[in-house]
């Protein structure tokens, strides 16, 4: 029987997964740090190890490290599961010695099983079943699983999953309220820190049960948590906005996590529009970090003419522009019948309260301060273009 070590902090993903890879007959072990991790390796001897690149303590990266320096498994496979907008993160991994990088955000039980096969073959062994803590699995006779029981199978993660929502979003809303309440750096850390927990935790969660939105913005919101909790500096009025943003988002993905027709991330145009080069580039980058496509001009004139003539999903204005300001482009944007309610997000270095508040008579639905975190746009952007196309229908039926 080949042998698996799951290096995970999750209990609950680490124990879906050690199930399911019982059953297809692999003896399975659980660590649930780094640390752990590397003591479990040397007793249990696995023929393949999976890691979680987000732990606490020891990082994954670290952890490969440790297991490439040990000449007894130097070449031992490692798969990695990543969060698709930690690219540095993941560089990191394949040069620590990773052989596989999953993302946790689009990762299924059945996937896991697929590549483990693919790296080390088929169990060897007559399948097993173990219990589990969050959803009972029920041993099949083959070790390949017939596409009804995989359907079963995660049709059952995703009910457990949805009835433990409205408790997830009110422990998250509760940490949000006392991290916008803090008066202080340290007690602020700590409340990011929480938040990124839980995050870290629902984004794996919904992976597993298949909640490709819920997966997908977890997936940002946690790498946005995770940068400014490792640089303070960051935290401030924008940044915590942004993420009280996306919990109340959440919330909003969470009334829609039953419907499994709208399981895909939306397409989008997106028009860029600020006369720095530098400035634009930045917001074009943090939309690719999101797969999302661009149109981006310098001059209001030239936006506006292409507001006239195309459709687009999501606007980012600069303010501060010569001949039209990004508010005046807005306000004419506004009299076009087709961008009536098209998402604008201003992107200024006039942050003050007097701004913010002439962008929303101006016609504006969100704001970010220059200079501002690449991961902090992606998120401000996937959450205008979600909230979008998901209520879309609801505007044409209105």
């Amino acid at each position: 029987m080949k042998k698996i070590l799951i290096i995970e902090d999750d209990q609950i993903v680490a124990n879906v997964y050690r199930n399911k890879l019982s059953v297809e007959g692999y003896q399975t072990e659980i660590a649930a740090d780094g640390e752990s991790g590397l003591r479990t390796m040397r007793t249990f001897h696995p023929q393949l190890i999976i890691v979680d690149l987000m732990l606490p303590t020891i990082s994954g990266v670290d952890v490969i490290k440790e297991i490439r320096a040990e000449q007894e498994f130097s070449k031992v496979p490692v798969i990695v599961f990543s969060n698709t907008y930690l690219t540095n993160l993941v560089q990191e991994a394949w040069r620590a010695g990773a052989n596989k990088c999953l993302s946790k955000s689009d990762c299924t039980p059945k996937d896991v099983i697929e590549v483990v096969r693919n790296t080390i073959g088929d169990s060897g062994a007559i399948p097993q079943s173990q219990p589990s803590t969050f959803v009972e699995v029920k041993p099949v006779k083959s070790a390949t699983l017939k596409a009804d029981d995989d359907a079963e199978f995660q049709a059952d993660l995703r009910k457990t999953f949805l009835e433990n929502l409205p408790a997830t979003l009110y422990s998250l809303r509760a940490v949000m309220q006392t991290l916008v309440k803090a008066d202080n750096e340290l007690a602020r850390l700590k409340q990011v820190y929480e938040l990124y927990r839980q995050v870290h935790a629902l984004n794996g969660n919904a992976g597993i049960a298949g909640l490709v939105q819920i997966a997908h913005m977890s997936s940002a919101v946690e790498a946005l948590l995770k940068e400014v909790y490792e640089k303070p500096k960051n935290i401030n009025a924008s940044s915590i906005r942004t993420v009280a943003a996306a919990i109340d988002f959440l919330g909003f993905l969470f009334e829609k996590g039953t419907l499994p027709d709208r399981q895909e991330i939306p397409s989008a145009k997106i028009l860029v529009v600020d006369d720095e080069a530098i400035s634009r580039r930045a917001i074009i980058y943090a939309l690719e970090k999101a797969r999302l496509k661009s149109v981006n001009v310098d001059s209001p004139e030239q936006a506006l003419q292409l507001l006239m003539e195309n459709e687009f999903d999501l606007v980012f204005l600069d303010v501060d522009m010569p001949v039209m300001t990004g508010y005046e482009l807005c306000a004419k944007l506004r009299a076009l019948p087709h961008h009536k309610k098209t998402p604008v997000v201003f992107v200024t270095s006039l942050n003050d309260f007097d701004n913010r508040t002439s962008s929303t008579m101006a016609g504006g639905n969100d704001f970010i301060g220059k200079p501002f975190l690449f991961i902090e746009l992606t998120v401000k952007a996937l959450i205008h273009v979600m909230k979008n196309k998901l209520q879309a229908p609801q505007r044409l039926n209105g």
